[in-house]
């Protein structure tokens, strides 16, 4: 992410203009109120993106700690034969 995308609340008058800007840039537009953060604009694509990336990183941390609490994980052999029987229905 590079510098923010700054609006005065009253851009957003300006409804084709922001949803323009959003798809272009694929950042977050920030709308301010009284010269305080008030909002934050962003297009579905970016929300998707954002939401992934913040399972994975969920995801991951909790990989991590049951790495920490010594929890041993399922072989590759084991984990591809469980998703070979979910596939052909043996599950």
């Amino acid at each position: 992410m590079g510098v923010p995308l700054i609006r005065p609340i009253t851009d957003l008058k300006k409804t084709s203009e922001i949803s323009a800007l959003c798809h272009e840039t694929n950042e977050p537009v920030f709308i301010t109120k009284n010269g305080y953060s008030d909002l934050v604009i962003m297009s579905v694509e970016s929300f998707e993106r954002n939401t992934f990336l913040f399972e994975v990183a969920e995801k991951l941390a909790e990989a991590e700690q049951e790495l920490q609490a010594g929890e041993t994980g399922r072989s590759h052999a084991d984990v591809m034969a469980l998703q070979r029987e979910k596939l052909h229905g043996k599950v």
